[in-house]
């Protein structure tokens, strides 16, 4: 796919194949069996153990299924997915043949895990399974149809097919009241995340992915302090779900290869770590837009951030842009949620292995300004 152009205006955008958004109060209750592909169909729920043990939202799902429609739970997705639960959700999703629905309820990790499964599906029965997603975090793995998880080597894995991108999408404000508020805030700035690199990503269209992009990041700053000191407010929950919603599905099936620097630090950072991704988005984004400001290409598209996060343009746009990243660490302060690579439990040592993780190489220019930019986050 040919990238986008600034001069001339040009480009394409290539949508997925979701179906339906919904958003709102009682958007489980009002649409989940009307978002089954059939009268007929079994679904089965992936999640995580928290959810299921220590919410009564997974019980209300199975309740709304009934015996009709419930195929089985598997409970025990962690963090990054890694592929021993995988395999083990697979089998369970899988046993019974008249499952035709995955329900994926939680963060990125229970997402991913039901595209992964999809995925694996098809290469046995020659067709992907139908997704409904309840996501209950802000890491907007429910916009795009990639699916990562961890293999045995602790490295991030990801598989891409248009069939993976889910179906439907129940945005339900009601799931998201439970989740802790450091895990909400901090997906929050990886929803950030995609949105600042998308609109330097080379195949971004002007619209609608950067438009959209633009849009998350004025109610992505706005909304994230307000969901701070209410947390149970149910419009605040409601917006930052539609602003992560925003921030990464407008790239559709654009996107093709990784994001940017900051999710390849975030990958490398991540599942090798045990840091999850919104917290490794906290600490790298800021630093990122700041290196990525000095250079020609992305300045112009980082300083247009600036009057949506309510600051004036000064006319220099290196400079406009590295007021984009000092934004972002004011944003991340006022949350709480600054940190470092010693606050993770990353020492000096590592430095090098993560920088030759997230660049593909072991010395030269992005290299060592990697190299730089790690040891500035000690």
């Amino acid at each position: 796919m040919a990238a986008s152009k600034e001069h001339p205006l040009s480009g394409v955008w290539k949508p997925s194949p979701l179906r339906a958004m919904h958003y709102g109060s009682d958007t489980v209750t009002n649409h989940l069996l009307s978002s089954l592909p059939s009268d007929t169909s079994k679904a089965f729920i992936i999640t995580g153990s928290s959810l299921a043990t220590k919410t009564p939202l997974i019980s209300q799902i199975e309740s709304l299924l009934g015996s009709k429609h419930h195929a089985g739970t598997f409970a025990n997705i962690q963090q990054h997915a890694p592929i021993d639960l995988l395999d083990q959700a697979a089998d369970a999703a899988t046993k019974d043949p008249s499952t035709d629905t995955l329900i994926s309820v939680g963060g990125g990790s229970p997402i991913d895990s039901a595209k992964a499964i999809s995925y694996r599906y098809h290469e046995k029965q020659s067709k992907y399974l139908h997704h409904i997603t309840i996501p209950t975090t802000l890491s907007a793995a429910e916009c795009t149809a990639i699916a990562g998880y961890t293999d045995n080597t602790g490295t991030k894995v990801g598989v891409f097919h248009p069939e993976l991108m889910p179906n439907v999408i129940l945005y339900d404000y009601a799931f998201a009241m439970d989740t802790p508020q450091k895990l909400w805030l901090s997906t929050g700035i990886r929803a950030l995340d995609h949105a600042v690199e998308s609109m330097y990503h080379p195949k971004a269209s002007e619209a609608p992915t950067k438009q959209l992009c633009l849009s998350a990041i004025t109610q992505l700053f706005e909304y994230l302090p307000k969901s701070k000191k209410e947390p149970g407010n149910p419009d605040y929950i409601t917006r930052l779900q539609l602003a992560a919603f925003s921030s990464l599905y407008g790239l559709g099936l654009n996107i093709g290869g990784g994001l940017g620097l900051s999710h390849s630090l975030g990958y490398a950072l991540g599942s090798p770590y045990g840091i999850p991704h919104g917290i490794t988005s906290c600490l790298t984004l800021a630093s990122v837009v700041r290196l990525q400001a000095e250079k020609g290409e992305n300045t112009q598209q980082i300083a247009r951030i600036l009057p949506y996060i309510g600051q004036a343009r000064t006319g220099d746009e290196r400079k406009d842009a590295v007021r984009v990243g000092d934004a972002i660490d004011g944003l991340l302060k006022e949350l709480g949620l600054s940190t470092t690579l010693n606050g993770q439990n990353v020492g000096e040592d590592q430095i090098p292995k993560i920088a030759k993780l997230a660049t593909k190489t072991e010395g030269g220019g992005l290299y060592n300004s990697v190299v730089s930019l790690l040891r500035s986050k000690l």
